[in-house]
């Protein structure tokens, strides 16, 4: 027993000793980060020692530049404009002038910075909508770039409520009818048509930044106004437009050294919670695809389901399992196992660009498609 506990204290000691270690060269490894990126970004230096408040500088610059800047998935253009759109909500307008210079820096296009800033309206309302746009436009007279800007819009009076009802679906599918439902006046159906005509078809239809960028910048919007329940809704139009949960995670680490760690712990476990909430197996879609093959086309028709199949299931979490198989003495004939979360899911699928990419090329392949809905004897079974 004793030499046991011996083994267990030589360990313990040992992996206090490797952990002081990689403390030392994570904390050298963050002052050379936060120098480089600090450069990178404003083209001056960091960790200078001078001005009124030299510590605290010095901890700010270290814990941004240093240590949240290498936490995540996320480009420094990704991060430049995830920090202008929260400081715009936060209306810290001086921080924002200089961040917007460092966005330029990083390759954000004027376009690109206008459209993070017109982003914030439907969410904070036209005056600080306006106070931000003031703020970059000084910022663009600066660099003697011209305005206005290129037009971005996309729609018009007639087209804005159809634009708007597409992405809407594609984002949150079922719309928000329900949340409205009951306002004295039946006002609510004025509010779900301000959101679908304005919100998503004049706002989020614009071009120069798209539907993911603006789903993940509306996140840290929401991130910063601690809107708990948008929050929940918003994770899962992340996940719709091909937004990961880690890249979801990373961009609101991003906004934590502006808006504290109260509110970005909250946003942080509403992601731990959404992404660890289980689907009930009973709510599944299963499904079998039955596809007769044109077999002169056959090596192409695998090709364009093999992209597939990967695309969907990398990039939809509703997308449980596609499992494609042939038969062996006619390889013409498919059968592809599919099982969704739920008619939700399947829905969203057949709206992504991998789907529609699939089926339009194999329109002239594919000689005969029959779809049979089963129902499994043992829901919930997984494949080893």
């Amino acid at each position: 027993m004793r030499k046991v506990i011996s083994i267990i204290i030589a360990f313990v000691l040992a992996s206090s000793l490797s952990m002081m270690a990689q403390t030392i060269n994570h904390s050298m490894n963050r002052i050379e980060v936060c120098k480089q990126n600090y450069h990178t970004l404003f083209g001056g230096k960091a960790l200078t020692g001078q001005g009124t408040d030299p510590e605290m500088m010095d901890i700010l610059q270290k814990f941004i530049f240093g240590e949240v800047f290498q936490t995540g998935n996320l480009t420094l253009k990704q991060r430049e404009m995830i920090t202008c759109i929260t400081l715009a909500t936060m209306q810290t307008l001086p921080q924002l002038k200089v961040h917007a210079g460092a966005a330029l820096n990083v390759g954000v296009t004027p376009e690109e910075l206008r459209e993070v800033m017109y982003l914030t309206a439907p969410f904070i309302g036209f005056p600080k909508m306006l106070n931000a746009v003031a703020t970059v436009n000084e910022v663009f007279q600066e660099r003697g770039i011209s305005l206005p800007l290129e037009k971005q819009g996309t729609v018009t009076e007639e087209t804005r409520h159809a634009t708007g009802k597409v992405i809407q679906d594609r984002l949150y599918p079922g719309g928000i009818a329900s949340v409205m439902e009951g306002l004295p006046g039946d006002m609510g159906k004025q509010v779900e048509q301000f959101l679908t005509d304005y919100f998503f078809g004049e706002i989020y239809s614009r071009g120069a930044i798209d539907l993911p960028t603006r789903e993940l910048l509306g996140y840290c919007v929401l991130t910063t106004l601690e809107a708990e329940s948008q929050l929940r809704s918003h994770y899962h139009g992340n996940l719709n437009v091909g937004n990961t949960p880690e890249t979801l995670t990373a961009a609101v680490i991003q906004c934590l050294p502006y808006i504290g760690f109260p509110a970005a712990i909250k946003a942080l476990r509403i992601i731990k919670e959404e992404y660890s909430r289980p689907v009930p197996a009973e709510n599944n879609l299963v499904r079998l695809s039955k596809i007769s093959v044109d077999p002169t086309q056959l090596e192409a028709y695998n090709a364009f389901l093999k992209e597939e199949i990967e695309a969907s299931m990398r990039l939809e979490p509703g997308v449980l399992t596609l499992y494609a198989t042939a038969e062996k003495e006619a390889p013409y004939n498919v059968t592809i196992l599919e099982i969704y979360a739920d008619r939700a899911a399947y829905d969203n699928h057949l709206k992504t660009s991998h789907f529609q990419k699939y089926k339009q090329g194999t329109l002239s392949m594919v000689k005969e498609l029959e779809l049979v809905d089963v129902k499994p004897l043992m829901p919930g079974l997984k494949i080893k």
